[in-house]
């Protein structure tokens, strides 16, 4: 039984008491009586229902899918109302110092055959990348896990089963995210995750309050190598698609599971340093928005 529960019985037994205590049966006498009860009333809701959960009841529910308003300014992408949203609850979709950086992020669901080249090209040209991780790519893949690590990217949560956060209670979404962790410390030895990427993209204010109120850092996108809903049409299409919309800050989503994201990584790598960008880690990012300037990373 709960502390709650016992709380509650304890009450309810000393308003009995108290009612029948005696045979007092004036206006005045019942009166008083009911404000006392009352006031026992008042301190029981605050007892059973802590503000955390009182806040809970006040968050919005409803679900949002990721996006963005484009621009050929190459300017970061107006994200309308879930900007504030995501600031709101320490997320990040891009960096908005206007620093001519960019930030590599990928989606790993699953093994395609790509990855081990993705990681040479990473390795080849001292790029940090961060890849967020759903269960089935722990599960099948270790030495690409221990590879990643080794090499100096961030691991991050992807959910275990890869389910819509927004259909969840916070209970699942919790158990979906130390899944992750448990997992990723049972090949690293080290389960400590900081970044989170909802799947799909589907979030609401509740479920972005909640992933924040267990440590995580939500991370979104301002930049995509568009090959998902069987969109790939080669890599010099999702190339030229970043290359167009390229801004300062940008966080790039890409999916280590397309033949295009991994062909067009090498040229795209080279593209932007050309044009003067540099690759920095989320890391980096986040060091930037917590730590007063100046700052060495």
């Amino acid at each position: 039984m709960g502390p709650s529960i016992v709380f509650f019985v304890w009450i309810t037994c000393m308003t009995i008491a108290f009612l029948t205590k005696d045979k007092e049966k004036s206006v005045v006498g019942m009166l008083n009586k009911l404000k006392v009860i009352s006031f026992l009333i008042s301190v029981l809701f605050y007892s059973v229902s802590p503000s955390t959960n009182i806040h809970a009841l006040a968050l919005d529910h409803t679900t949002f899918g990721w996006g963005y308003k484009k621009n050929t300014e190459h300017n970061p992408p107006d994200a309308g109302k879930y900007a504030p949203l995501l600031e709101e609850y320490g997320g990040f979709y891009v960096d908005k110092s206007g620093e001519k950086v960019v930030y590599l992020t990928f989606d790993m669901g699953y093994e395609a055959g790509y990855t081990s080249d993705i990681l040479d090209i990473l390795k080849e040209h001292k790029v940090p990348a961060a890849f967020f991780l759903a269960g089935h790519y722990i599960d099948s893949q270790p030495k690409l896990l221990k590879r990643m690590k080794n090499e100096g990217h961030i691991i991050g949560n992807h959910s275990w089963t890869h389910r819509d956060f927004t259909t969840l209670s916070e209970g699942k979404i919790k158990e979906d995210l130390e899944r992750i962790e448990k997992g990723v410390e049972k090949v690293l030895g080290d389960g400590d995750l900081k970044y989170v990427r909802p799947p799909r993209g589907d979030f609401s204010e509740r479920t972005l309050a909640i992933t924040s109120k267990l440590g995580y850092v939500n991370i979104f996108w301002s930049s995509a190598l568009v090959d998902w809903g069987g969109r790939n049409s080669g890599w010099q299409a999702a190339f030229r698609n970043v290359m167009d919309h390229i801004h300062p800050g940008a966080i790039i989503l890409l999916h280590a599971t397309s033949k295009a994201n991994a062909e067009a990584l090498e040229h795209l790598i080279q593209e932007l340093r050309k044009d003067g960008y540099e690759f920095k880690s989320l890391d980096y990012l986040l060091w930037k928005e917590t730590v007063e300037p100046p700052f060495n990373f």
